[in-house]
């Protein structure tokens, strides 16, 4: 888990043969990049971030121990996933994951920040209240690759309970676990239906928007056993939809739906956005608002405060991460491009999910995320 993620664009290393990611099997933003790399066709190797890595290879370049960390073949190091597949997609040209037509394009930069901020929650209650005892070998493989299942759980006992401490920080919690379950199991149900009528969100090219979902959805609650088995048993065509954005059979294949259609079957999974998350927003956005009143001239810290939550009728409290307002502000960013019937067209559909609240959102401040420092910009 990264908060926020970052980039650090202007270091280099020694430039590869290849390009290398710098990840982990268990870790929910290597599993999006991962998705991506192999979609787009790109020629790359996986290394496994080691104690070793990090000190030699990720510290040094990006200044923090994250990942996942991305080398081009030219030696530019970079992190955060949105940032390097943005990268790529100027860089290497092709088909994108970006559709080209508005109601489509506005959907999946939604759905990739719902993914990327939101769905963080029920994967990190699923990893550490299912999957505990099993997470810490995984953590073990990868600080200790050459050990013994002991000294793996051991080691990776002691590297894991960092994590395991961000959960009540999240507002996962005795009181608001039965609501996240049950919010959860309720987006799989809709998920499930969609999947059974198209191969990804729109169509038979993932997007953007998949690339969010796969992260939570794949390395944490379709890997993870216990969750995975809920996954297969209650939604198996999402788990369907995982392998196939995992496994890749044919690199750049698909397209977009005709016509900027939006399947009705999407529609409930934005819903849930609109009735869960953008509340959140809001109150993380007036939060730093209020921040940056107190505070002028001082960096933005990762959390702003504990900011009120609703997730099937009950209220928790989670951290405030000014970060998420950025990947919001990319897809206002984009709204904000449209103009008549492309602009009336992605409003219809925000009022057709109960999104009227993202057409006056009302940003801080305009947020600029670069060289791994989320400021505000001049």
């Amino acid at each position: 888990m990264s908060l926020p993620h970052e980039e650090h664009p202007n270091l280099t290393a020694t430039p590869a043969k290849t390009a290398t990611l710098y990840g982990a099997p268990l870790s929910l933003y290597s599993g999006k990049l991962r998705a991506y790399l192999d979609w787009k066709g790109v020629d790359y190797t996986e290394v496994l971030s080691t104690p070793d890595v990090y000190r030699d290879v990720i510290i040094p370049n990006v200044g923090r121990p994250v990942i996942p960390v991305f080398q081009t073949q030219d030696g530019a190091v970079l992190q955060d996933t949105t940032l390097i597949i943005d990268h790529l997609e100027a860089e290497l040209g092709g088909p994108s994951v970006y559709p080209s037509s508005p109601r489509q394009r506005w959907a999946a930069l939604l759905l990739e920040c719902f993914g990327d901020e939101w769905l963080v929650i029920p994967a990190m209650h699923y990893r550490w209240n299912y999957n505990e005892e099993w997470v810490y070998g995984e953590f073990g493989k990868t600080a200790l690759p050459d050990g013994t299942p002991q000294e793996q759980y051991e080691i990776g006992k002691e590297r894991g309970s960092t994590f395991r401490g961000f959960v009540p920080m999240l507002g996962i919690n005795d009181a608001t676990i039965p609501a996240i379950e049950a919010s959860y199991e309720t987006l799989l149900a809709d998920l499930n239906a969609h999947f059974a009528v198209h191969p990804f969100l729109l169509g038979t090219r993932p997007s953007i928007g998949d690339l969010g979902l796969i992260g939570p959805l794949y390395a944490h609650l379709y890997r993870d056993p216990a969750s995975g088995e809920i996954m297969e048993r209650l939604a198996p065509n999402v788990a369907a939809w995982v392998r196939r954005m995992v496994d890749v059979k044919a690199p750049q294949s698909g397209e977009f739906l005709d016509g900027d259609a939006i399947p009705e079957t999407l529609l409930p999974v934005l819903a849930r956005m609109m009735s869960e998350h953008v509340p959140y927003l809001e109150r993380v956005a007036a939060m730093l608002g209020e921040w940056l009143a107190a505070n002028p001239d001082t960096d933005i810290p990762r959390a702003v405060g504990m900011a009120d939550f609703t997730v099937e009728g009950v209220t928790g409290q989670r951290i405030a991460v000014p970060f998420s307002l950025w990947m919001l502000q990319r897809g206002l960013d984009y709204l904000g491009t449209l103009s008549g019937d492309d602009r009336k067209s992605c409003e219809d559909m925000l009022r057709s999910c109960g999104g009227e609240a993202l057409l006056d959102f009302q940003m801080p401040a305009r947020l600029k995320f670069e060289s791994h420092v989320l400021t505000i910009a001049s």
